[in-house]
């Protein structure tokens, strides 16, 4: 029963990293790449009679090409359905060859165009908020759209705001990656402390409440929840579940005398009684609680012993 669990979470979280994370990325690249596309047509018109340029659509068209070849960022199972593999360090990779791509079509608009574009990251800088944006976008209006400085501007602002683009981005993936790396690891450990120890109930238990924890958050607050905390949240509940009935044990020996009786017979030796069993799920429910646990377990192992009466 276990392991059959182990292998649904499993799939779950596949599922999660591939259908629900790196997907809805690839659909805007792909949306991306085709109005990349669209502009390099429309400017090709405009540029037949210089070589230089002609050259140079031409080379941005073979960038293109090899960002949709099969294989470069994504593996499908049928070319025109189903994706079945998008790895997120390919994926981040393929958003800065577009954001390449997009800033050399800076350098090749017309000025009627470049005048649109100016505009455009005028207001996106004013919109940031952030520390020197404000004299950047007072410069980017302070020459002529076809001036030689505005020429050089753009692309260095453009520049700008697609590294914060990006590293924002691959910092969001590699949050994702650790957190999906601890739950498959996690679920590891959760199918071998079963198979030694048993306690699959505790585990169930702390899994449900570690899957209503950002569940509640959501529908009290009414925002976003990290993918990562979603992911990892049951996994870490079984976890902390069991860690914690084995604390709440040690804690109400009689030798330490720090919890009532009723958790000495309600916890790790019995833990298919409702009160171990509640008491499971508050562990996975809540991640501060098994932490204070923890450290008053801390405090109570590396307290120093009382010194000896003088006789």
């Amino acid at each position: 029963m276990l392991a059959l669990v182990c292998v649904c979470y499993l799939t779950v979280v596949y599922i999660t990293s591939r259908g629900l994370i790196a997907a809805p990325r690839y659909r805007l690249l792909e949306a991306r790449i085709r109005d990349c596309r669209a502009r390099a047509s429309v400017l090709a018109g405009t540029v037949a009679q210089d070589p230089e340029k002609t050259a140079s659509l031409a080379a941005l068209g073979s960038r293109l090409d090899d960002l949709e070849l099969g294989r470069t960022v994504v593996w499908r199972l049928v070319p025109s359905s189903w994706v079945v593999a998008i790895p997120l360090s390919k994926l981040a990779a393929a958003w800065r060859v577009l954001h390449s791509a997009e800033r050399w079509l800076l350098r090749l608009e017309t000025p009627a165009e470049r005048a649109s574009s100016l505009q455009s990251t005028r207001l996106v800088l004013l919109a940031t908020q952030r520390s020197g944006d404000a004299d950047l976008a007072a410069q980017l209006m302070a020459h002529p759209p076809d001036s030689p400085q505005t020429q050089a501007l753009l692309p260095a602002v453009a520049e700008l705001l697609h590294q914060r683009e990006d590293s924002e981005a691959e910092l969001e993936y590699e949050q994702q990656r650790i957190a999906l790396w601890l739950a498959m690891t996690g679920l590891g450990a959760l199918l071998l402390v079963g198979l030694v120890l048993g306690h699959t109930t505790t585990m169930l238990l702390g899994a449900l409440g570690g899957f209503l924890s950002p569940v509640v958050g959501v529908m009290r607050s009414q925002r976003h929840a990290s993918w990562g905390v979603l992911v990892l949240a049951p996994v870490g509940g079984a976890l902390a579940a069991t860690g914690g009935l084995l604390l709440v044990r040690m804690l109400a020996d009689p030798q330490l005398s720090l919890l009532g009786e009723v958790f000495l017979e309600n916890s790790w030796n019995s833990p298919d009684r409702p009160v171990a069993m509640a008491t499971a799920l508050l562990f996975g429910f809540s991640g501060s609680l098994f932490s204070r646990l923890a450290m008053t377990a801390t405090g109570q192992i590396s307290a120093p012993p009382d010194p000896a009466p003088l006789p």
